[in-house]
């Protein structure tokens, strides 16, 4: 377990002269970590994330929460990333300024720029598979109940994923079709799909069941990151 530091740092949009402030949490000891982008929820960037961050940074990653919505309408930025994923998924303004997001962070010190993925929730799990299918950098993607990028067949070029999925959501059946087109093009993954949760289950851990779920997650999670970034 690492001692962490933590910054609030402003992370250049991909196309206008604006910033997005986001937060960075990475191990306080010298060397260089693999990092990950952290995507949020359509609540934006809560307390939640911000520790989601602080979690990885105290595993040895540095982590930054991008914020999508800063020094914006939160209404339109939603309807701009919803956007994003319905009509243009793959060629949108959301994932452009993810992609700044990333080159943002591989020039960070004591990062790693060869050891670069993304973890992100619900509307931040459908970019987080966006830009494991663009972002040919990238080393491993986490998912969490996020839809899938159309077409499908465009995941046969992604990098490494792990997913994780409840058993009664409108994301159950992509969490299906994901893992049935990672195994044809032979991607490594690990998709899980839990019983008794609904969506948002890591977050919000409303029963027992969503609690051992969540927790099984992120050991999950980890070592699939522990075998394709670190």
């Amino acid at each position: 377990m690492f001692s962490i530091q933590e910054a609030v740092v402003s992370v250049p949009r991909a196309e206008v002269n604006d910033v997005m402030e986001s937060f960075f949490a990475k191990p306080k000891d010298t060397g260089s970590f693999p990092g990950l982008v952290v995507i949020h929820e359509a609540f934006g960037l809560n307390d939640n994330i911000r520790e989601i961050a602080r979690q990885f940074a105290e595993q040895g990653y540095a982590a930054l929460a991008v914020d999508l919505f800063s020094n914006r309408n939160r209404i339109l930025c939603m309807l701009r990333a919803f956007h994003g994923l319905l009509i243009r998924p793959l060629h949108n303004s959301t994932l452009s300024d993810l992609q700044s997001t990333m080159a943002f962070l591989r020039e960070q010190e004591n990062v790693d720029r060869n050891r670069i993925g993304a973890v992100g929730f619900c509307m931040g799990g459908a970019y987080a598979l966006q830009l494991a299918v663009i972002e040919k950098g990238m080393k491993a993607a986490s998912v969490f109940y996020g839809a899938n990028p159309k077409p499908l067949e465009a995941l046969a070029q992604s990098c490494p994923i792990v997913g994780s999925y409840p058993d009664k959501d409108f994301t159950t059946q992509a969490a299906r079709e994901l893992e049935a087109v990672l195994t044809k093009n032979n991607i490594p993954h690990d998709i899980k799909i839990y019983d008794n949760t609904k969506h948002s289950f890591f977050s919000q851990r409303r029963t027992p069941a969503e609690v051992e779920a969540s927790k099984d997650a992120w050991q999950r999670m980890l070592f699939f990151f522990h075998e394709y970034l670190d």
